[in-house]
């Protein structure tokens, strides 16, 4: 499994690179046949070998190993506006995987013993990243295996976002900016439209700021498109490396 997530992100970093496996090779110094061993996640790896091959694609060779162990990755972590079917794709997929379903948002305001809306009153959007740093350190101090499902902003949060990327298998959900007002509304949560005239123009703004950093994510997967044990038929294929 280590070796199929190691071939998948090899192969992602080659073709962002616009590199052919030949091209490759040649500047790695290696043989087109590893090459294609590595990208399969087949044959035996030499250390040295992979090393040549990232330093080609101006990869670090710790980014291979990001998250991952023996069984794959520990921690699927969710992102996406809310309404974008975090906290149903999560529920499940913690099922499937037998472990722990973490709403962060959930987690920060038990800590603070405080709902989000008295944090937001209290310190704005820098007082919730703030309280969200703390638990998320803690909760990678002694990372287990959980999914965990973030709050709409968490990406904005470089730090926040970066620690999750590198300790964890993350996750973008999207949906049209109207797919989200609906599934938010249908949960009874009228607060996207109250007193707003163009709720949805803002949502769509909103999306197009955060796109950039949500799409820093390893795996996008349009809720649109598939049913939610779709959705998690693939994120378990990408877990495990199939």
């Amino acid at each position: 499994m280590l070796l199929d997530i190691i071939g998948q992100r090899l192969r992602r970093q080659r073709i962002k690179k616009q590199f052919t496996q030949q091209r490759l090779a040649t500047v790695a110094g290696v043989s087109s046949r590893f090459l294609n061993q590595l990208e399969n996640g087949s044959g035996n790896i030499s250390v040295l070998r992979l090393a040549n091959v990232c330093a080609a694609l101006e990869m670090p060779l710790s980014k291979l190993f990001e998250g991952v162990g023996p069984n794959g990755v520990s921690i699927v972590t969710l992102v996406g506006l809310r309404g974008a079917g975090k906290s149903t794709v999560g529920a499940l997929l913690a099922r499937r995987l037998g472990q722990r379903f973490v709403e962060l948002d959930e987690l920060v305001c038990s800590e603070a013993a405080l709902s989000l809306q008295e944090i937001f009153e209290i310190g704005g959007i820098d007082y919730y990243h703030e309280l969200t740093d703390t638990t998320v350190r803690r909760l990678l101090r002694a990372p287990a295996p959980m999914v965990l499902s973030t709050g709409g902003s968490f990406v904005c949060s470089e730090r926040n976002w970066a620690w999750m990327r590198a300790q964890s298998l993350t996750v973008w959900l999207q949906a049209k900016p109207q797919t989200h007002l609906n599934r938010v509304r249908a949960q009874g949560d009228f607060r996207p439209m109250a007193g707003r005239r163009n709720a949805l123009q803002e949502l769509q703004q909103l999306l197009l700021e955060r796109q950039p950093s949500y799409a820093e994510a390893e795996l996008h997967l349009e809720t649109d498109l598939h049913s939610v044990s779709e959705l998690v038929d693939q994120i378990l294929a990408h877990h495990s490396g199939g």
